[in-house]
């Protein structure tokens, strides 16, 4: 059965969807997992880096986006979204990376959420809204070791669906005020979703992305985080009772990079090290992705 990751932040342009794709490729190609990636994002970079916008075009005019799935869940006049069909498989541009498959997004998606928080209150305190995405794709998770779901940098009705069928989630920021400002606020809704719903969703941590070893703002932005963990751990046991943990720190922290800039581009750039680069990039996403692996080996 697929352990499913989120990748959420309020916070667009800090790097959340070409994280979620490193994460993918470095899981199969680096460590031989199945991964499925589903892009909850109506912007669509995550699907238009993995299979390029001409293919997503085609699959966008076929209907076989998110956007269709919960369009059908809204209308039953519409036809039954065909999630097999849906699946696009050898998603990754790498040929050398086989294993990852990609449900795709689409621009429509803007409009349809608006429906779904409509359907949403028309039936408070109803959990079925929450349940369109995973009741949709409970028949694929025996074929996958990981599913990831990129969100969109909100906590609308799709990015709850997404947190409704997730095991677990990681927050991708860059190490500065505005990209770790919302970061408390985030676990805290996570927590009062998790209390309304009795759906657990475990915190791996914070992926630093975008950081610049020159920068004294990057440094004790990591300083001040990794810091309120460990202010946290020293308080006694009744008041970290009341409050909540605040987010480790994963200890791999993505460098700025122009060539991690343009991996985003759909393109066959060969292997891991050529795409993503050979000067601690790769080095950087493979030890990341390994942390993540073995979070849910501990913390799942």
């Amino acid at each position: 059965m697929a352990t499913v990751i989120a990748t959420i932040n309020l916070k667009g342009g800090v790097g959340k969807s070409t994280t979620t794709a490193a994460l993918a490729e470095f899981m199969s190609a680096e460590f031989g997992y199945r991964v499925l990636l589903v892009d909850l994002d109506p912007q669509t970079n995550l699907t238009t880096m993995m299979i390029g916008e001409q293919r997503w075009q085609i699959v966008n005019d076929e209907g076989s986006t998110v956007n269709s799935l919960f369009a059908s869940a809204l209308d039953a006049g519409l036809p039954e979204f065909d999630v097999e069909k849906a699946v696009q498989h050898g998603a990754s541009p790498l040929e050398s990376v086989r294993g990852v498959d990609l449900i795709a997004s689409s621009l429509d998606l803007m409009e349809t959420q608006e429906e779904m928080n409509a359907w949403q209150y028309e039936v408070p305190g109803s959990l079925e809204p929450l349940l369109v995405l995973r009741a949709a794709l409970a028949g694929l998770q025996s074929s996958y070791d990981f599913i990831l779901l990129d969100c969109a940098p909100n906590l609308g009705i799709v990015t709850a669906n997404g947190l409704m069928m997730a095991d677990a989630y990681v927050v991708p920021a860059i190490p500065d005020v505005l990209s770790t400002y919302g970061i408390p606020q985030l676990q805290r809704r996570v927590q009062r979703f998790t209390d309304r719903t009795g759906h657990g969703v475990t915190p791996l941590g914070v992926i630093i992305t975008k950081y610049r070893s020159s920068s004294t703002l990057h440094r004790a932005t990591i300083e001040r985080l990794q810091s309120a963990v460990f202010e946290y751990e020293s308080l006694p046991a009744c008041e970290r009772e009341a409050r909540p943990r605040p987010p480790t720190v994963i200890p791999h922290w993505i460098p700025e990079s122009n060539q991690i800039a343009q991996s985003a581009d759909f393109f066959d750039f060969g292997t891991l090290r050529q795409k993503y680069g050979n000067h601690g990039q790769f080095d950087a996403l493979r030890n990341m992705t390994e942390h993540i692996i073995a979070g849910v080996g501990v913390y799942l």
